[in-house]
C-alpha cells in the first residue's frame, strides 16, 4: 500500500511539474500559442503527455493525457499528435525519462539554414551546450504528427538526446523533466548565439577543449559529434 501511495504522489508531483515548466516556457515566449508538448515516463509503466491543442501556458494537471506503455489513452484529454515522435525517442534512447518539444524561434530558424550539418547542427560553441545537449542531429521536414518522423528518429539509433526537426522545432530528451527543459533552453540559447555570430568567423571550442570536457564531465558525443563544417 505504501508503494502505491508513493507512486500516486510521484505522479501527482510530475503532473504539477509538467504544468509548472510548461507555463515557464510559454511565458518566456519559447513556444507560442498551442505549440509544443512535454512527456514524462512513469515508473509504473506508461507516461504522461500534454494534450492536443493545449497551450503549455495553461495546462491543467488533471487533464494531462495518461498513456499506458503501448501508447493507449488511459485517462485525461486526447494526447498531442506528436506521440509517435516521443515514442520513437523513448524506444531508442533508454536513459530518456522526459521529452520536451518546442517551437522556439532561434532553434526553428537554425533548422532552416542551408549549411547545417545533420550530424552536428551546431558547432561546439560553449561548454554548457556540449554538457547539456551533446551534439544535435537535424532530421528532414515531416508534417506535424506524421508517423514517418518516428522512423527518422529511430534512424538516429538513440545516439542523440537533442534533435532538430527541420522547419519545425527542437525535441530534447533528458533523464529528468528538469534536465530535458534545461537542455532545450540551452539549445535555444546556443542557436541564438549561432545566428548572432553567423558570418563573423567566431572562435569555437578547439578539439582539445572539447576532449577536455568529454574527459572531465563525461560528455557523450555521437560519432561526428564535434566535427563540423562551419
Amino acid at each position: 500500500m505504501t508503494a502505491m501511495k508513493t507512486e500516486t504522489s510521484n505522479e501527482t508531483r510530475l503532473r504539477e511539474d509538467i504544468c509548472r515548466f510548461g507555463r515557464s516556457l510559454f511565458e518566456r515566449g519559447l513556444t507560442p500559442g498551442s505549440s509544443g508538448n512535454i512527456s514524462v515516463r512513469l515508473d509504473s509503466g506508461g507516461w504522461l503527455v500534454t494534450p492536443t491543442n493545449a497551450s503549455l501556458g495553461f495546462l491543467d494537471p488533471a487533464k494531462l493525457s495518461r498513456l499506458d506503455d503501448q501508447g493507449r489513452l488511459m485517462s485525461g484529454d486526447a494526447p498531442t499528435k506528436e506521440v509517435p515522435l516521443h515514442t520513437a525517442l523513448y524506444d531508442t534512447r533508454g536513459s530518456a525519462r522526459a521529452i520536451v518539444h518546442l517551437h522556439s524561434t532561434h532553434s526553428v530558424a537554425l533548422s532552416m539554414l542551408p549549411e547545417i550539418d545533420p550530424h552536428a547542427a551546431l558547432p561546439p560553441m560553449t561548454a554548457y551546450y556540449l554538457m547539456k545537449c551533446g551534439a544535435t542531429a537535424l532530421v528532414p521536414y515531416y508534417r506535424p504528427g506524421d508517423p514517418a518522423v518516428a522512423d527518422a528518429i529511430k534512424g538516429l539509433a538513440g545516439k542523440y538526446s537533442s534533435v532538430l526537426l527541420a522547419n519545425h522545432g527542437p525535441v530534447v530528451a533528458g533523464e529528468t523533466l528538469e534536465a530535458a527543459v534545461f537542455a532545450t533552453e540551452e539549445l535555444e540559447e546556443t542557436a541564438k548565439l549561432y545566428l548572432l555570430l553567423r558570418g563573423m568567423n567566431p572562435r569555437y571550442l578547439s578539439p582539445e577543449q572539447v576532449a577536455d570536457l568529454v574527459k572531465v564531465f563525461g560528455v557523450t558525443l555521437p560519432e561526428h559529434g564535434h566535427e563540423h563544417g562551419h
